[in-house]
């Protein structure tokens, strides 16, 4: 009995898993439902193998159950950004593009780069983020159904059908919107975060929910950076040599929900929070562009919520509380 690498390329309705062992490779293909991972754990009973690294790509909700399921049952899970695995697989000429040749991959790259351990986060945390989400797909669709009535639509029938779904879909809005703030309420610990997140300026409750449905434990990060850094938020760089100087642009490598959450509350907080008003016309008097200085202040808003959080005190300026990295805690 040993401890073994499991690569999963997943998809909406299967997953195919690579079991890699002493260099060798053993393939299953599995449903993606409860079904699929029961039998996924007998196959690796039936393979001698007590426990397992697995390893996937972060692709939305379609591996979530899994992981929780795997994890539930004692094994590791890393959940990687899908542009790790590509560029391992160009630094090996990877040629082929199959599930099979995918989920190789991935147990190859976890065995050679063990990815840190993903953590599931806890139930009150876990029902806010579906919450949260559900809230955001109603609001685009109202979007979506605004948009297609005021785009020139004559016919009486659909007219009416549209502003029946609009105000079907404003409803579910509201009432989603009063279940996430019981919810909250309900819950001493999101409503101290809650809290504590509005006290940056920048930072409304709308805001502050959706930073708590996307960043589910503060601990996980050893610093502010590294926060941004899951956010795709911290600048990239490309220079090479003496004539290949260009600007500095966000590396949108990491969490899109995260980072769309920040980009209004930047902008208010260029105004509003006193240091990231500094902060702000010290890189306006630097020349930098417009863009720039809003991707400059999300950071620095993603450092404060940072350090409220680990704090567990509201925001002073007088402090520069969230400004300064902190020490994990055990």
């Amino acid at each position: 009995m040993t401890t073994a690498v499991l690569g999963i390329d997943i998809s909406k309705k299967k997953f195919h898993a690579a079991l890699l062992r002493g260099g060798k490779f053993r393939d299953n293909s599995f449903s993606n439902n409860e079904e699929g991972f029961a039998k996924l754990e007998a196959w690796l009973q039936k393979q001698g193998v007590e426990g397992v690294h697995a390893c996937m790509e972060a692709t939305g909700t379609y591996g979530e159950e899994l992981a929780y399921f795997l994890t539930s049952r004692g094994h590791q899970v890393s959940i990687v950004n899908p542009a790790c695995i590509k560029a391992y697989g160009e630094s090996k000429l990877t040629r082929n593009k199959t599930d099979q040749s995918d989920a190789h991959l991935i147990a190859r790259y976890c065995e050679s780069e063990r990815p840190g351990a993903w953590t599931a986060p806890t139930a009150e945390v876990r029902q806010l983020q579906a919450l949260v989400r559900h809230l955001d797909a109603l609001v685009e669709m109202r979007v979506q159904e605004m948009n297609r009535l005021s785009s020139g639509v004559r016919e009486q029938l659909v007219i009416d059908s549209l502003k029946s779904h609009i105000e079907y879909l404003e409803r579910e809005i509201e009432k989603i919107s009063r279940q996430i703030n019981d919810h909250i309420n309900k819950h001493p610990t999101l409503k101290e975060n809650k809290e504590l997140l509005t006290t940056i300026p920048g930072i409304g409750e709308d805001t502050a929910i959706k930073l708590m449905a996307e960043i589910p434990d503060v601990n996980r990060y050893s610093s502010a950076r590294q926060l941004a850094a899951h956010a795709g938020a911290t600048p990239r760089r490309h220079e090479s040599g003496t004539s290949v100087k260009r600007g500095s642009v966000m590396s949108k490598i990491g969490n899109v929900r995260l980072r769309k959450a920040l980009y209004y509350p930047a902008i208010t907080a260029k105004r509003f929070n006193p240091i990231i008003s500094e902060f702000c016309k010290r890189l306006e008097q630097r020349g930098k562009t417009k863009m720039a200085i809003i991707g400059a202040a999300m950071r620095k808003l993603l450092h404060q919520v940072f350090g409220v959080l680990r704090s567990g005190k509201a925001f002073d300026p007088n402090y520069g509380v969230g400004i300064v990295a902190l020490k994990p805690t055990a």
